[in-house]
């Protein structure tokens, strides 16, 4: 492994686990009733529409990356315009045979063709947006891992919706991914994640922790959906991974800011202080300096996680990049224990075990049982293309 591959895996995890981590340190900021000695009247930061927002402005600086590499294959074949060719061809067949090699087998996303990606842009809005409102009752560790429960839908999905075959060891590891995230959310439960108090620590409590984790559930059947239409979507058309974030950056970006207003007035307003409140979620983010700071933080956080995760695939392959992302889990929880945010459980330990051994049977790292190896050989490729790691 060269210096420059260990770089971009160090990237990814990096930019990954603080995307995770700044989300949760804006929950766990008090924003009203901060100095009450009672911390149950403690109000805290609650905004998950707002932090929705953050990530699409992070998508949408992919752009800037887009705009970097032009400008480099410009000036590349400016450099290049007066070069010699190295061989001239005579033959008329030949010539006609190198210019079908070249050939694009898909459709140019141009024109009207690139609003099809607003449509995965809806699903990720609303899987988004429901994960961070299960972050707000749930523990880093605990969300990060629940995430995984995206590869039961989505293999779910390829199946109906791409027509794709699941093998015997496809289902033995998705009955794993069941029986993992069930065993994390049961931890949970039983051990509610933490908030910050003066003189003790207080907990969110079992019943908003067990809403945390239906939340964070329900969010992977869209972001799912988001997944399988982007694979249909970049089957059918030509498109970068990096211009096709960028667009749906865009895209979220403007149905968020047209949304929230919307919503304001037909929700928000009657109910002051709540998730459709915009002026009070804004209010809070420009008197808290840790806030805002943070919001920043976030959306360069995404902007890397997208460059490095697909610079990632590029160099070293999908799968490689889906293990990596495994592993960001447990810096997840690392850094969550040594914060003091979590309580270790040798419960949620079991879990993310098992979770991680059915995503990794899942996407071939890890050979399954042999008894369940029937038609793997023939069938190597991951069934997911793009895993939970790339919407945040």
């Amino acid at each position: 492994m060269n210096a420059r591959t260990r770089f971009l895996i160090v990237g990814m995890l990096v930019s990954g686990v603080c995307n995770t981590l700044l989300n949760k340190l804006q929950d766990m900021q008090c924003v009203e009733n901060c100095d009450d000695k009672d911390p149950s009247k403690r109000e805290y930061f609650e905004q998950p529409v707002w932090q929705t927002l953050n990530m699409f402005i992070g998508e949408t600086l992919c752009f800037i990356a887009i705009y970097i590499q032009m400008i480099l294959d410009s000036y590349k074949e400016e450099k290049d315009v007066d070069r010699p060719l190295a061989v001239e061809r005579t033959s008329t067949d030949d010539s006609i045979e190198l210019e079908d090699e070249y050939v694009p087998r898909q459709e140019e996303l141009s024109g009207w063709k690139i609003f099809l990606f607003w449509i995965p842009t809806l699903c990720d809005i609303c899987g988004t947006t429901l994960m961070n409102v299960g972050l707000i009752y749930t523990s880093a560790s605990v969300y990060q891992m629940l995430r995984g429960a995206v590869v039961l839908f989505t293999g779910s999905f390829s199946v109906i919706f791409l027509k794709r075959r699941l093998l015997p060891y496809h289902w033995f590891s998705l009955f794993l991914v069941v029986l993992g995230v069930t065993v994390v959310g049961l931890s949970s439960v039983l051990f509610p994640p933490l908030r910050p108090a003066e003189d003790d620590v207080l907990t969110t409590g079992a019943p908003f922790a067990l809403i945390g984790v239906i939340f964070v559930l329900f969010a992977q059947v869209f972001t799912a959906s988001q997944f399988v239409i982007e694979e249909k979507l970049v089957e059918k058309y030509n498109v970068s991974p990096l211009r096709a974030v960028g667009l749906e950056g865009i895209f979220g970006l403007t149905t968020i800011t047209f949304g929230t207003i919307i919503f304001y007035y037909m929700y928000g307003i009657h109910h002051p202080g709540g998730y459709f409140d915009i002026p009070a979620g804004w209010n809070q983010i420009i008197s808290f300096p840790q806030i805002w700071r943070a919001g920043i933080a976030i959306c360069f956080s995404i902007a890397f996680f997208n460059y490095f995760g697909l610079a990632v695939t590029r160099t070293v392959s999908a799968t490689a990049r889906s293990t990596i992302d495994t592993s960001r889990i447990v810096f997840v929880w690392m850094v969550s224990l040594l914060l003091g945010w979590e309580i270790f459980s040798w419960l949620q330990v079991l879990g993310f075990v098992i979770l991680v051994t059915g995503t990794f049977i899942f996407n071939n790292v890890i050979d399954p049982p042999s008894c369940l190896s029937e038609g793997r050989a023939e069938e190597r490729r991951p069934l997911i293309r793009r895993t939970s790691e790339d919407m945040l």
